[in-house]
């Protein structure tokens, strides 16, 4: 079986107004599960908990920057996975969390312990859903976003792809909103786009095309396929499986064929 990680960042996840936006939620589990059915092993990674959680709670009185990480978090977590459950459910697909931590990927028995878990899931037809666990994970134990993380989920479960699911269709050769910029489709090892790529924050999120960039390079480098797609166009799982150069996206070329 092919085996994908899929990460579904933030603005995938959330509508203009931050709310968690439900009906793109479903349109995803139903071509993760469409995956599922046509021969792939998928690894979810997950962001969006703490736009949930946000949105569960008015809090009355200042809270800093890391209690509301954790309290928004802690929320929201329990409220995407519920939805999840509920979605993958109709399917007749199992999930199982996996919270995580920039220091479970240290070689060692943290390492082998979360690696054997998401391999008997993977084994046994459940669906691993992954996300940092942002209630314990804060300052230097943060990962950079979830980017970060769907790159060493994908290097450490030796899939064959990862999926990076934005907002937009991939790397542009210049803004996306203006009308000249190009589309950069196809990524060689080796190549060089920096001068493309701006160091913006997501609106919902920690990450950006700059964190993409990075990460894509990174897995490239490891022999693992990349693909930033744009999550908020139908269909975009099943068409990058079965037609991709039908669908907008870059692809990064890996350095070696892992598979």
């Amino acid at each position: 079986m092919k085996r994908w990680v899929v990460k579904i960042g933030s603005n995938v996840l959330t509508r203009e107004d931050g709310r968690l936006d439900v009906t793109r939620v479903s349109a995803l589990v139903d071509q993760v599960a469409w995956l599922r059915a046509n021969g792939y092993e998928v690894i979810v990674v997950s962001s969006g908990a703490v736009a949930c959680g946000r949105r569960e709670l008015h809090v009355d009185h200042a809270l800093d920057s890391v209690e509301q990480r954790q309290l928004f978090s802690a929320l929201g977590q329990v409220k995407l996975m519920g939805l999840y459950y509920d979605l993958f459910r109709e399917h007749h697909l199992h999930i199982g969390q996996v919270l995580t931590m920039k220091e479970n990927f240290k070689s060692g028995e943290q390492y082998k312990n979360q690696q054997a878990c998401m391999s008997v899931m993977l084994e046994n037809g459940v669906v691993p859903i992954v996300n940092e666990n942002d209630t314990v994970a804060v300052t230097e134990l943060m990962f950079t976003d979830n980017d970060e993380l769907s790159a060493l989920i994908a290097e450490m479960m030796n899939a064959d792809t990862l999926v990076l699911l934005s907002n937009i269709d991939g790397v542009y050769s210049g803004h996306p909103d203006n009308p000249a910029s190009q589309l950069i489709s196809k990524v060689m090892p080796g190549e060089d786009l920096s001068q493309y790529i701006k160091e913006e924050k997501s609106a919902f999120g920690r990450g950006g095309m700059h964190s993409k960039y990075t990460t894509a390079q990174k897995v490239q480098k490891a022999g693992i396929r990349v693909m930033i797609a744009n999550g908020k166009r139908d269909g975009i799982l099943s068409e990058l499986a079965e037609n991709a150069t039908n669908v907008p996206h870059t692809e990064f070329v890996p350095l070696c064929d892992n598979r």
